[in-house]
C-alpha cells in the first residue's frame, strides 16, 4: 500500500484550487472546459481565463462553451471532449420566401458552430483579437443565430450578417445564399467599412437595435 506524501498532495490541491477559483469567476463555460480537460497544465487554464476575461471586458458576458471551444480548441459537449472542428449542427431550415432568395436555400442545414469557427479565423486574419470576436458573436447571434439561411420576411435581410438585401453578398461570392464563409467575408467587410470593428457594430446595435 502506497501513501502519497502530504506536502505533494497539498500542493496538488492548492494548484487545482487556484485554477478552479480563477476560472469560476469568469463563467460556467470556462468551468465546463476546465472539468473536461482536467489534466491540462496551468498555461491552458490561464488561456481559457484570459479569453473569458477579454470577452467579459468587451461585451459584459463570457463566451458559452461551444464558442469558447472555437477560440481555445476544446470543449465538453454531451459529456465528451471534442475538437472545435467537430461542429454541433443545428438542424434548422428556413421555409420563408424572401425576395432574391432561391427556394433551394430552404433545404440548407445551418451550422452555427462551424460558422463561428470560420469567423474566428477571419477575425484573426484581420488583426482583431478575442474581444472583437466576442462582440461579433453577440452581434450575429442577435441578428441570425449564426444561421446561414436566416431570412427576415419583413425586411428581406438574409444570412448570418443579415445583409439587406441578401443579394449584396454576391460581391463576396456567387454562393452567398448557402456558404457561411462567403457571408462572413462580406459581413466583416461591411462592419470594417461602416463601424471599424465588430465591437463598434455591436455598440451601435445595442444603442439603436440594428447595425
Amino acid at each position: 500500500m502506497h501513501q502519497e506524501d502530504g506536502k505533494v498532495r497539498q500542493m496538488r490541491f492548492t494548484t487545482l484550487g487556484t485554477r478552479a477559483v480563477r476560472l469560476s469567476s469568469i463563467g460556467a463555460a470556462a468551468a465546463l472546459l476546465f472539468v473536461s480537460v482536467g489534466g491540462v497544465g496551468t498555461a491552458y487554464a490561464d488561456e481559457i481565463a484570459n479569453v473569458q476575461q477579454q470577452a467579459i471586458a468587451a461585451t459584459g458576458e463570457p463566451l458559452d462553451a461551444q464558442t469558447l471551444a472555437v477560440v481555445v480548441g476544446t470543449a465538453a459537449v454531451g459529456g465528451e471532449s471534442v475538437s472545435a472542428e467537430t461542429p454541433v449542427v443545428a438542424q434548422t431550415t428556413s421555409t420563408t420566401a424572401t425576395s432574391g432568395i432561391s427556394a433551394a436555400t430552404a433545404a440548407v442545414v445551418a451550422d452555427p458552430s462551424g460558422a463561428q469557427a470560420v469567423a474566428w479565423q477571419q477575425v484573426q486574419a484581420r488583426g482583431w483579437g478575442t474581444d472583437q470576436f466576442a462582440c461579433l458573436v453577440q452581434l450575429w447571434q442577435k441578428e441570425s443565430g449564426w444561421r446561414v439561411n436566416a431570412a427576415n420576411s419583413s425586411s428581406g435581410a438574409y444570412g448570418i450578417p443579415q445583409s439587406l438585401p441578401g443579394s449584396k453578398m454576391a460581391s463576396a461570392g456567387a454562393d452567398w445564399q448557402t456558404n457561411a464563409a462567403t457571408q462572413i467575408t462580406w459581413g466583416l467587410g461591411y462592419i470594417s467599412g461602416r463601424y471599424g470593428t465588430p465591437c463598434g457594430a455591436w455598440s451601435h446595435s445595442q444603442s439603436v437595435g440594428w447595425y
